[in-house]
C-alpha cells in the first residue's frame, strides 16, 4: 500500500477506528445477537444482514489500521504564499479562460467532482510549491498538456474533509 498521508489524515483515520470500535462494533454485535435469537438461521435475513454489516465494519477497521501502519507521512505545511497540501487554489485555464477552484489533498480524501484533487494528480503535482501569478504547465500524457495560471490562494489548512470509504 504505502500511501502518502498527512498527520491530519492519520488523525481522522484513528478517530474513525475509535468510533467503529467503541460505537459501531457493539451495536453490530448486539444486532447480530438479536437476529440470531430469532431462531432458524437458514432463512433469517436479519441474521445475514447483521452478520454482513458486522463483517464490513471489521474490514473497514482492518483496512484503516493497515493504511496507518504502512503509510508514508508527508508534510502538510508550506510557505504562506505557495501552494501546498490542503490549500485551495483558484486557477485559470489559459486555453479558454475558464476559472476553477481546487483543493490539494491526499488520495484518501480525493473527490475530483467535488474539487478535491490529489497531490499526485497531474494538476496537483504541477501546482505544488508554486505561487500566485505563476503559469504552470500540466502534462497529463505525452500527447495531452495544458497551462493554468494561479489566480488566488484562497485558504490553507485542513478544514474537515472526510476520509473516503472504499
Amino acid at each position: 500500500m504505502f500511501d502518502k498521508l498527512t498527520q491530519s489524515d492519520i488523525r481522522k483515520m484513528e478517530e474513525e477506528i475509535e468510533h467503529r470500535k467503541l460505537v459501531v462494533r457493539p451495536k453490530a454485535l448486539e444486532d447480530l445477537k438479536a437476529a440470531r435469537a430469532q431462531g432458524d438461521l437458514s432463512e433469517n435475513f436479519e441474521y445475514y444482514a447483521a452478520k454482513r454489516f458486522k463483517n464490513q465494519n471489521e474490514s473497514r477497521i482492518h483496512y484503516l489500521e493497515k493504511m496507518i501502519k504502512t503509510a508514508t507521512v508527508i508534510e502538510e505545511t508550506s510557505a504562506e504564499d505557495e501552494v501546498g497540501m490542503n490549500n485551495t487554489v483558484k486557477v485559470e485555464f489559459v486555453d479558454d479562460g475558464s476559472v476553477d477552484t481546487y483543493k490539494i489533498v491526499t488520495t484518501v480524501r480525493a473527490d475530483s467532482l467535488g474539487g478535491l484533487i490529489t497531490n499526485e494528480s497531474p494538476l496537483g503535482k504541477a501546482l505544488m510549491g508554486r505561487k500566485v501569478g505563476d503559469v504552470v504547465h500540466v502534462e497529463v500524457s505525452p500527447e495531452v498538456s495544458y497551462d493554468v495560471k494561479i489566480l488566488e490562494l484562497i485558504n490553507t489548512g485542513d478544514d474537515g474533509d472526510s476520509i473516503r470509504s472504499f
